[in-house]
């Protein structure tokens, strides 16, 4: 399987689907992989209100440190995983710390003055430069061979449903700040089109299902691992949507919180 042709023919003849074959293409015994150059990815993630310190720094330095119980997710790649502890973020100007926290953390200049009032005296509005992420966006987009399809993907948690300084990260350029996406199904449209209801991506996922099934006997132990655990997700993802649609249109009832947490999220 040395051509495109080649590569297309014989997933035609399995019956694969356009929807499996990111991960399809992956699969080191089917030699994919190999034959094109892996786009690489830039992850960058934000905690807004910092981190547990005695479930996230190790407790030595150097490289025979251990992952806390936070960082645990990245253990597969411990060996090139760099800790750094105690940079300090010194760009002043207006604003209080938590909106130049997040304004200036990618892009490293000044908020400008404006009308978003926090918690100083000075009242501030868009961060005035570019983010790093989206610098590093443009440069790779010119070029046909690290282009993507999107350039960037800006994603968020319980982002609070307004447009201020504490719930944008990303910018585009002075005063172009990026809204990030934070409802899963507005991003399975962005990334597979429209969908009309939820049980047509019930129906995608049923066919990602029969084409994992379809490759298990042409591939090696180890890749056969990666589909199960591939498989386990996409299972993972319907009950989800199942349990989603039955609580459509029902109240839920609204939970306790424990004293002292507060409802916003900031």
């Amino acid at each position: 399987m040395t051509s495109a042709a080649n590569r297309r023919e014989f997933l035609r003849d399995l019956g694969i689907g356009t929807a499996a074959l990111p991960f399809v293409l992956n699969l080191p015994s089917l030699g994919f992989a190999n034959q094109t150059r892996r786009k690489q990815r830039l992850v960058i993630m934000f905690s807004p209100n910092g981190v547990v310190p005695n479930t996230f720094w190790p407790d030595t330095q150097g490289t025979q440190f251990e992952l806390k119980k936070s960082l645990q997710p990245l253990a597969p790649f411990k060996d090139q995983t760099l800790i750094l502890h105690g940079v300090c973020d010194r760009v002043r100007g207006d604003g209080d710390a938590h909106m130049r926290g997040i304004g200036c953390l990618l892009t490293g200049t000044e908020l400008y003055p404006g009308n978003i009032q926090g918690g100083s005296h000075t009242p501030a509005g868009w961060a005035s430069g570019i983010s790093i992420d989206q610098e590093i966006k443009n440069f790779l987009q010119k070029d046909p061979a690290t282009r993507t399809r999107f350039g960037s993907l800006e994603l968020g948690v319980m982002v609070p449903d307004r447009a201020d300084t504490w719930t944008r990260m990303s910018y585009a350029g002075p005063n172009k700040p990026l809204a990030p996406i934070d409802d899963p199904y507005q991003l399975f449209t962005r990334l597979y089109g429209k969908v009309k209801d939820r049980e047509v991506l019930t129906s995608v996922l049923d066919d990602i299902k029969d084409d994992l099934k379809k490759l298990s006997g042409v591939v090696s132990a180890e890749d056969r691992r990666l589909l199960d655990e591939h498989s386990s997700f996409v299972r993972e993802m319907e009950q989800e949507l199942k349990q989603a649609q039955k609580q459509a249109g029902h109240a839920l009832p609204v939970p306790e919180l424990k004293p002292g947490v507060k409802k916003e999220n900031d």
